[in-house]
């Protein structure tokens, strides 16, 4: 697949992942690989070989689980609020702060998958969300709540991550972050919000569960 468009798009998705729920999260339905999906099996030298980018929206990561859990349970945190869920794959997050009650949601990612799949997801779970397909870091659409899950697993993102953050949180966003123990989570400003055990698969992160935090930034600049 070298040229993309939303027909191919659309059938690369469908025909390579399932409508399932997460097991972190039932109440909300996602087109996932698993093992029984050639899509699972491919590495990504291989991916890369028929000019895919690894197929992150293919998977429900455990920081993205266990915000999503967090949102659904603790709906005030979105409800009636403008919302950006960054770096959303499958769109997860933002499905679920949709179904919280939250007045808009913009699920932003820059993969080229991700505005299909989104577009799928939420028409499985009946909500609605907005796709950015731009990279938004250092941006400000003015939103009100900022959602990450499973940002801080790559030095470079995360030290572009936490200045624009904490100038968001500064002009008095919240922002909150699902994170299994990835080694550039920040080491201060964080409070943590709930601790949750997330059934993940094993071939993606050698392990059955991941210990997931769920985080409240209390950045300051400087």
């Amino acid at each position: 697949m070298t040229v993309l468009t939303p027909n191919s798009a659309k059938k690369f998705i469908l025909d390579n992942t399932a409508l399932m729920a997460p097991p972190h999260v039932p109440e909300i339905l996602l087109h996932l690989a698993d093992e029984a999906h050639e899509l699972w099996l491919r590495t990504e030298d291989e991916l890369a070989e028929i000019g895919l980018p690894p197929p992150f929206w293919a998977f429900a990561w455990a920081g993205g689980q266990g915000l999503a859990r967090y949102i659904i349970d603790n709906p005030s945190t979105v409800r009636g609020k403008h919302v950006l869920d960054f770096a959303s794959g499958s769109g997860l997050v933002a499905i679920a702060a949709a179904k919280a009650g939250a007045a808009e949601v913009t699920a932003a990612d820059i993969d080229p998958f991700c505005t299909t799949v989104i577009a799928l997801n939420t028409k499985a779970n009946e909500v609605e969300a907005r796709f950015l397909g731009a990279n938004c870091i250092g941006t400000d659409a003015g939103w009100e709540v900022i959602l990450a899950g499973d940002v801080f697993y790559d030095k470079p993102l995360a030290d572009q991550l936490i200045p624009w953050f904490a100038a968001l949180k500064a002009r008095g966003a919240d922002i909150l972050v699902g994170d299994p123990g990835r080694s550039y989570l920040p080491k201060t400003g964080l409070e943590p919000l709930a601790v949750y055990e997330v059934p993940v698969t094993r071939a993606l992160e050698d392990a059955e569960v991941k210990r997931t935090t769920v985080w409240r930034l209390a950045l300051r600049r400087g």
